[in-house]
């Protein structure tokens, strides 16, 4: 008896699914805080600040002798004010642990960057 030929079973081809790279888009940055004219940072320099964009202009062009006025060994005087009237901890935290005003440039100049500016 011949033997009858078998019908080839069609071998489906697997396809990759594309898939489509989605965008994070992170949460909108919140705006820079203005500190009202009442509570800005009178600098014994002259210097009238009330950002922490305002604080990192004066921290370029700051004398040591001014900065040392405002910031020793057990006190912080930009830190208190960037914490309790620009309302950032976390910066007023790396502030008042900055001694020398590189430090503190690289401290205001981190949290900058979470702001809208």
């Amino acid at each position: 008896m011949p033997k009858l030929a078998t019908p080839k079973k069609a071998v489906a081809k697997k396809v990759a699914k594309k898939t489509v790279a989605k965008k994070v888009t992170s949460a909108a940055k919140p705006a820079l805080v203005y500190a009202e004219n009442k509570h800005s940072f009178w600098v014994t320099d002259g210097q009238i600040l009330n950002s922490l964009l305002a604080l990192k202009e004066a921290l370029d062009l700051m004398e040591k002798a001014t900065f040392v006025h405002h910031v020793a060994k057990d006190k912080n005087d930009f830190a208190v004010w960037v914490e309790l009237v620009l309302g950032d901890k976390e910066c007023a935290a790396d502030v008042r642990k900055a001694k020398t005003v590189a430090a503190t440039k690289t401290a205001v100049n981190k949290h900058l960057k979470k702001y809208a500016l």
